[in-house]
């Protein structure tokens, strides 16, 4: 026990007065707002009394915060996380201060979601140790395995710290976090002593843990080897093989019960249930079995003492221990707020401290948009089937001046779920949760948040309904102050309406001075009215739509409203004539008219907002469709600008590389007929006339376009040339020639060009333009060529066929079947009216031959034009 006392088992008296300092040292342990053991109704810092408590109590029940505070425990990753949030026992600011260091803590919470996910630094594998902790105080010695997990915990705390070190490095806004961690001692004194011990993988106390232990495990195990040594060998003796077996403790063998006389002196220690076997302890190994008993005995003993020893040790820790869990816990409720904002889509709160009491009372003390009850979009989010069924959003208005709101309307209005909204998200902010709604609300922090709401009736405590309310409200006139809310439904609601009216106006002129802010609901006109004397009161109203006979539960701030309630029955399907005598009372009652008049004025005013509004959203619609209709034009006349430019630079491009490439093949043919005719006899100057003639229409037909050449000749096909005319060959490119020959039965003429002479086929001469004065013919060759010139270029600029990758099906390289069927897919796959380029190749013209008959029988292809010099191994599909 020596090594033990000095290793591993006396810390130093510097090592506990700093571990003590840095747990006492840190401002979140010495404050109260961060203690671990919290009260669920923390929303004050003290509670003078058992009626606070009891107000507090039926407040936080009615506004169901244990329920929304369940909403974050699916997000919390320690055990301890998921109690809290279960118990509702998360942290609440006791001051502006507090709350605000909260809701960083949840910003910095989503920053750190944008590195590395909660259960990525590893939260979950903290446990609670507040029971070991607990036990370890109370003296009872701790198991191996509860101090395993002792140390996993501390190094899962240490490593938490160190990612979240890390994630504050990349990201200065993760830093609140680090804050919470920063103070805390991790006790790796302890850690490495448990590590020493025992193995954290088994949970078995390692020999090193002590000398003595040591010792007895050595000559447990050689004590042991002897022992199995000398009954293998007994046994062996008998049966030629080991029986050894254990029992009551001690080895031995088992052996026949007839047998027994061979183990003379040895000691029965059990027999088998049929009593045939018989297991005895040789008399050799007696000895050895009481040396074995004395060293389980010895080593249990030892275990035992450095249990004892390490749970002192953690007993010692037990401060520090409980003040990392305390950080931890709030580190995992933190990120659970972050994560429930996410899931919300939630918003900062801008917290104030007081109301800002402008000059004109322009500006809003609560200034809150869009915001939806957090329960009810909860259930809807939560539920697989939730659909569209989203909470109506509301707008929370109370100017800097009113420290009283009169909410007036029709009942099912929606008025009650308004004071639970604002109960709700007050306490939300306080607990540093994001809140469900748009922009940046703005709201006051309210010390106490106290509520009248729902039917305080009890026989038990013999309170009617109305003295239920009364009483209630006695109460938080007791404990409110100058920083609470106020939230009181239908009050003084359930005796006559008269004393009513009286009470709440009383009850009303007292408050108004003596909380932060006061929200009250009511079906009592006479308290709308408090607004026109009163500076401190504003007037709100839910509205009510008259062509649905439904509330629209939105608020009009400043507006007040009727309760609708002979609508509301009539809607149900209440008996006419009951009806009938109902307006004939209320006339009786009321017989001044101007709360009628009021009524009916304020009424057409909502009709109109409510016209001007659709009005106004058809309007914007209809501007959106416009400017959407305006920028997809846009858009596709700029890309048609784009495509004709390209186009028309790719067809000028193409038209001078033909141009060019006709006036090389003109060239050479020329070049060779005269260099062929000074070689040639004269009876073969036919024979090269015909040729060259024929090699002059195939440049020709490759490269004047068919539409032109149809058009050429339904414009001369009655033209007939006469000798020593002068004519426009337009096959040798709109030269000027001789006619020299009249044609003959073949249609061809004998036309001289220069020096040439050349057959040429009666469609491909024109005559030349007539004019109405005398020019020379250096004039009219000039005009000819400008004419030929326009058509050519009229030719070019007309549409033309443009292939893509979309319109072009390649066949070569395809067996005949997987081509047939490719050419069938895309033929009935194009649309009517498109065009399909099918590429079969030159090769031995078998796809070819078998493309233009399936293209001569399909019902889809109207005409096809083969492939030609233009256009190698290409046959064009028109589709119908």
């Amino acid at each position: 026990m020596n090594t033990l006392s000095l290793h591993i088992l006396i810390p130093t008296a510097i090592h506990l007065r700093s571990s003590r300092a840095a747990s006492t040292s840190s401002p979140r342990a010495a404050s109260p707002s961060y203690l671990r053991i919290t009260s669920p109704l923390s929303l004050r810092a003290t509670l003078p009394d058992d009626s606070q408590q009891s107000i507090e109590n039926q407040t936080l029940e009615v506004l169901e915060w244990r329920a929304l505070c369940n909403q974050l425990s699916p997000f919390a990753s320690t055990s301890m996380g998921l109690s809290a949030t279960r118990n509702a026992d998360i942290p609440v600011g006791k001051s502006p201060e507090d709350s605000r260091s909260l809701l960083d803590e949840t910003a910095a919470a989503l920053a750190a979601m944008e590195v590395t996910e909660p259960r990525g630094l590893g939260l979950s594998e903290i446990l609670d140790l507040s029971e070991i902790v607990e036990r370890a105080m109370a003296g009872q010695s701790l198991t191996a395995r509860e101090l395993c997990s002792v140390r996993s915990t501390l190094i899962a705390a240490s490593s938490v710290f160190e990612k979240l070190r890390k994630a504050a490095n990349h990201d200065k806004r993760v830093k609140p976090l680090v804050e919470i961690l920063e103070g805390c001692d991790f006790k790796t004194t302890l850690e490495d002593k448990i590590g020493f011990c025992i193995d954290s993988n088994t949970s078995v106390i390692l020999d090193r843990a002590s000398e003595d232990l040591e010792i007895i495990r050595s000559e447990r195990r050689r004590n042991m080897e002897n022992l199995h040594s000398l009954l293998k060998k007994i046994s062996t003796r008998i049966y030629h093989k080991p029986t050894i077996t254990k029992r009551r403790s001690r080895m031995c063998v088992a052996i026949r019960a007839t047998h027994k006389r061979l183990l003379p002196g040895g000691v029965v220690l059990s027999l088998s249930s049929s009593r045939a076997t018989c297991f005895m302890e040789p008399k050799e190994a007696i000895e050895l079995n009481n040396m074995e008993v004395r060293h389980a005995e010895s080593e249990k003993a030892e275990e035992m003492a450095i249990l004892s020893i390490l749970t002192s040790e953690v007993s010692a820790a037990q401060r520090g221990i409980l003040h990392l869990l305390d950080r931890i816990l709030e580190l995992d409720v933190a990120f659970a707020r972050a994560s429930h904002a996410k899931w919300m889509n939630g918003v900062y709160p801008e917290l104030t401290k007081t109301l800002d009491m402008d000059g004109d009372g322009a500006s809003l003390a609560v200034d809150i948009d869009s915001v939806q009850h957090p329960l009810l979009l909860g259930s809807v989010l939560g539920s697989p089937n939730g659909g569209d069924l989203f909470p109506v959003p509301i707008d929370i208005k109370v100017g800097s001046r009113s420290k009283v709101v009169v909410i007036s309307g029709p009942n099912t209005g929606g008025k009650t779920a308004l004071l639970k909204t604002l109960g709700l998200i007050s306490l939300m902010s306080k607990s540093g949760m994001y809140l469900p709604a748009k922009n940046r609300p703005r709201l006051p922090w309210f010390d106490l948040v106290l509520a009248d709401i729902g039917d305080p009736q009890s026989l038990e405590q013999s309170l009617s309904t109305f003295s239920g309310h009364i009483s209630r409200i006695c109460q938080i006139l007791n404990i409110a102050s100058e920083n609470s809310l106020v939230l009181l439904d239908e009050i003084c609601s359930g005796t006559d309406p008269s004393e009513g009216v009286a009470l709440a106006t009383s009850i009303l002129q007292y408050i108004k001075n003596r909380v932060n802010v006061a929200v009250v609901s009511t079906h009592y006109g006479d308290l709308s009215r408090l607004k026109d004397n009163e500076t401190h009161f504003q007037n709100a109203a839910m509205e009510f739509s008259m062509e649905t006979l439904q509330p629209t539960f939105r608020v009009l701030w400043g507006s007040t409203g009727e309760s609708n309630a002979l609508r509301v029955a009539k809607s149900i399907g209440f008996d006419g004539s009951i009806l009938e005598h109902a307006h004939e009372w209320r006339e009786r009652l009321k017989p001044e008219q101007e709360v009628e008049r009021k009524g009916s004025l304020f009424q057409s005013l909502v009709e109109e907002r409510n016209k001007l509004n659709l009005q106004a959203t058809k309007a914007a619609a209809l501007h959106t469709d416009l400017m959407n209709l305006y920028r997809e034009l846009e858009h596709e006349s700029c890309d048609l600008e784009k495509r004709e430019k390209a186009l028309f630079k790719k067809e000028t491009q193409k038209v001078q590389e033909d141009l060019s490439s006709a006036k090389s093949k003109m060239q050479k043919l020329v070049a060779d007929f005269e260099s062929q005719l000074e070689t040639v006899t004269a009876d073969q100057y036919n024979t090269l006339i015909l040729k060259t003639e024929g090699a002059v229409a195939d440049i020709i037909e490759a490269y004047c376009p068919k539409d032109l050449l149809l058009t050429e000749e339904e414009g001369y096909s009655d033209y007939s040339p006469q000798a020593g005319e002068k004519v426009i060959v337009t096959g040798l490119g709109g030269k000027l020639g001789t006619v020299v020959e009249e044609p003959g039965d073949d249609e061809t003429v004998l036309v001289q060009q220069g020096k040439m002479r050349v057959r040429i086929n009666r469609k491909d001469l024109k005559p030349l333009p007539r004019t109405k004065t005398s020019e020379t013919p250096n004039r009219s060759k000039r005009q000819v060529s400008m004419k030929e010139l326009g058509s050519v270029l009229q030719m070019q600029s007309e549409p033309v066929r443009i292939q893509t990758s979309k319109n072009t099906l390649d066949l070569r390289g395809m067996r005949v079947e997987e081509a047939m069927y490719q050419l069938d897919m895309a033929i009935s796959g194009r649309e009517s009216g498109s065009i399909l380029f099918i590429i079969h190749g030159m090769g031995t013209g078998v796809i070819k031959e078998l493309v233009l008959g399936r293209l001569s029988k399909h019902s889809r292809v109207s005409r096809y034009e083969q492939a030609n010099p233009m256009n190698h191994g290409c046959t064009v599909a028109y589709i119908k």
